[in-house]
């Protein structure tokens, strides 16, 4: 369950005024830094499902779910999602009906694809476990660099570098606020140096609570970043399209172009096109005019 915070129990103006902690790190300005942030943690920490955990296999479904998806519509479908689908190779084996049905809500749902193809190599390849590097995580389906580094801290305690978007406005507030564009390649040296190698995992999710109260309190800092970019329009987008489509798969397992285009009441030279890409992706597979799940 999230925590919420009420009027009276605002963050301390002390909390939301930049340190001015000096770029040029001493062991003193490191601890400094780090009191600040666990001292906010104890008392404000996210009590989140998946935080509860060192499996690796859930630690990954979550981080998947995570992509791009707002942590409160993540709560309820990872539990969900864990129930059933519990492990690597019930994940490998399930048909694709019953994933997308589980899937749906969360949106972008090459990640559910990406994320089964990645459990159908783990049970056949690595015997049913997750690599714990970087360097064999980012060989698999829907794992990016990002997303390898935090099943490597969530999961393995591994005392590795780990950027992300509350991360990153947590390090431009305090070593940053006199500046714009500030790019990745600025900050990684400095979240380097700051880790806490001892307690990797709380360390960075006290960084990204630390980073959401930011942007709750404040004009968000991750707007000073040279990576910033604000996410285009879900209604009328073609994501919203895609996700109807399914949608009514999931629903009646078979349906025909003619379905789709009453249904939908979208361009029919769109919808083709969809459903093009929808197949070569491996979602659907089509008999003549009649459209099914893979």
């Amino acid at each position: 369950m999230l925590l919420k915070y009420k009027k009276k129990d605002m963050i301390p103006q002390s909390n939301l005024k930049p340190s001015g902690i000096n770029r040029n790190l001493t062991l003193k300005s490191i601890k400094k830094f780090q009191n600040s942030i666990y001292e906010y943690y104890k008392k404000n920490k996210r009590r989140l499902p998946y935080r509860s955990t060192n499996n690796p296999y859930y630690i990954l479904v979550s981080e998947i779910m995570l992509q791009q998806t707002q942590v409160d519509r993540v709560n309820d479908k990872y539990l969900l999602f864990i129930k059933e689908f519990p492990n690597f190779k019930a994940l490998a084996d399930a048909p694709g009906s019953d994933l997308l049905r589980v899937w749906q809500g969360l949106g972008y749902n090459r990640r559910a694809l990406a994320l089964q193809r990645t459990a159908q190599i783990i049970v056949k390849q690595y015997h049913g476990k997750l690599p714990d590097s970087v360097d064999e995580l980012v060989k698999l389906p829907g794992i990016g660099s990002y997303t390898a580094a935090a099943i490597c801290a969530f999961a393995f305690n591994k005392p590795v570098v780990v950027i992300e978007t509350n991360i990153r406005t947590v390090f431009i507030h305090f070593f940053f606020h006199d500046r714009t564009q500030v790019k990745d390649d600025e900050l990684l040296p400095l979240i380097e140096k700051t880790l806490d190698k001892k307690k990797t995992k709380e360390w960075y999710y006290a960084l990204m609570d630390y980073g959401v109260m930011l942007k709750k309190n404040l004009p968000n800092p991750g707007r000073k970043s040279a990576h910033y970019y604000k996410q285009s329009k879900f209604e009328g987008s073609n994501r919203q399209l895609r996700g109807r489509i399914l949608k009514a798969l999931v629903a009646k397992h078979r349906v025909s172009e003619d379905e789709l285009y009453s249904g939908t009441k979208a361009n029919k030279a769109t919808i083709r096109k969809n459903l093009m890409q929808l197949e070569q992706e491996g979602f659907i597979k089509r008999n003549k005019n009649i459209i099914s799940l893979a």
